[in-house]
C-alpha cells in the first residue's frame, strides 16, 4: 500500500483527500458554491459577463405551473429538460423534436406529455438534486453538436471539461458519449474521457471506466489528433468563470454548437480527478505551479497566456500528426 502511494506521489498524481483539503476547502467558500450548484444562477452570471450559454426557454418551479410545460417544449429542433440543482447528468431529458403526438427522446423512444410531466414532477420533488431538496425544472435550447466529433462520439453531445485554479486553466479533457452511457458524456456512466493538450486543443489519450483506451468503443476510430475548434475561446470562457464566481477551483463544462460555437453548459465546484487518467499524467506539478504563479494585474486573457506557458513547462509539445 505504501509502495503504491509513493509511486503515485512520484508520478505527480493528485489524490481525492489532497484535492479536498488544498483546493476545495481553501479556495471554494461554501457561500460561493451555490452560484454553481444552481444552474440558473450560473447561467445568469455567465450571460452578464458575455459568456454564451444555451438559451433558457423557461422554468417550472411548482406543480401548479405544469400547465405551461407543453408550450415550453414546443420547439421544432427539440429542447432539454434538466434539474436546476442536479449533478452528474442525472435527471436530464434530451428531446430531439416532435414525434407523433409526443417528442422523440435522444435514444429514439417516444415520450408523451404525461411522461414528461411525471419526469418534471420527479425533478420538483428533489429526486435528482444535490441534497435531495425540492428543486425546479429548466427547459432550454438543445445543443446541436459540431460534427468535428462525429468519428469519436455516439448518440449524444460531447463536452469539454477545463479545470481552473486561481483563474488559470491548467488541465482539460473532452468527454464523449457512448452506447453504454446512453448518449451522455458523463464518465461515471461509461462515457469516454480524452485528454487535451492545453496549448493546442488537440486530443491525446483516452480512458473509459478507469481503463486507458486509444479508440472509441462504438465507432472504433482513433481518439488522438482531433483538433477542437475555437479552443482559445474556450480557455477564455473557463478563465472568466473564475471572475464571475470567485471560486478558486472549478471545472468549466463547455459544449460546441454547430451554428452558435462554444457555450458554457455548467460549472462544477468539485471537479473530479479522472482527468489525470484521460491525460495519462499526474496534475500535481501543474497544480503547484498554478498555486504560486503571479497573477497580479492579469485579466482572463493574461491568465490564459500564463496557463499555456506553465503547461508547456511540464508537458512537451506533441509531435506533428
Amino acid at each position: 500500500m505504501i509502495r503504491t502511494w509513493l509511486a503515485l506521489r512520484r508520478a505527480g498524481v493528485l489524490g481525492i483527500n489532497e484535492r479536498n483539503l488544498r483546493l476545495i476547502n481553501d479556495f471554494n467558500p461554501r457561500k460561493l458554491m451555490r452560484l454553481v450548484d444552481d444552474k440558473t444562477q450560473t447561467k445568469s452570471l455567465a450571460n452578464a459577463a458575455g459568456i454564451q450559454t444555451p438559451e433558457l426557454y423557461g422554468i417550472i418551479r411548482a406543480p401548479s405551473e405544469m400547465r405551461k410545460l407543453e408550450k415550453l417544449l414546443d420547439h421544432p429542433d427539440g429542447c432539454v429538460i434538466k434539474p436546476a440543482n442536479g449533478s452528474q447528468g442525472n435527471g436530464i431529458q434530451v428531446l430531439l423534436g416532435p414525434m407523433r403526438g409526443g417528442w422523440r427522446r435522444s435514444n429514439g423512444q417516444r415520450a408523451l406529455l404525461e411522461d414528461l410531466k411525471f419526469h418534471v414532477n420527479n425533478i420538483l420533488s428533489g429526486m435528482y438534486s444535490l441534497a435531495g431538496l425540492p428543486d425546479f425544472a429548466m427547459i432550454e435550447y438543445r445543443v446541436k453538436f459540431d460534427d468535428v466529433f462525429d468519428p469519436i462520439s455516439f448518440g449524444g453531445v460531447p463536452d469539454i471539461r477545463i479545470i481552473v485554479l486561481r483563474g488559470i486553466p491548467f488541465v482539460a479533457m473532452v468527454r464523449l458519449p457512448t452506447a453504454e452511457s446512453d448518449g451522455k458524456a458523463n464518465l461515471h456512466k461509461g462515457g469516454v474521457g480524452v485528454g487535451l493538450d492545453l496549448v493546442t486543443g488537440r486530443t491525446k489519450h483516452g480512458m473509459q471506466n478507469g481503463k486507458i483506451t486509444d479508440i472509441h468503443p462504438d465507432t472504433a476510430n482513433p481518439l488522438a489528433n482531433v483538433s477542437v475548434p475555437h479552443w482559445d475561446d474556450m480557455l477564455l470562457m473557463a478563465a472568466k468563470a473564475y471572475d464571475v464566481t470567485g471560486l478558486g477551483y472549478l471545472g468549466a463544462d463547455i459544449v460546441l454548437d454547430k451554428g452558435k460555437g462554444p457555450m458554457l453548459l455548467e460549472l462544477n465546484a468539485r471537479p473530479g480527478l479522472a482527468i489525470q487518467v484521460a491525460n495519462r499524467m499526474g496534475i500535481r506539478p501543474l497544480m503547484e505551479a498554478a498555486l504560486v504563479a503571479d497573477t497580479e494585474g492579469l485579466d482572463a486573457e493574461g491568465r490564459v497566456a500564463l496557463a499555456k506557458t506553465l503547461y508547456r513547462r511540464f508537458v512537451p509539445e506533441p509531435a506533428p500528426a
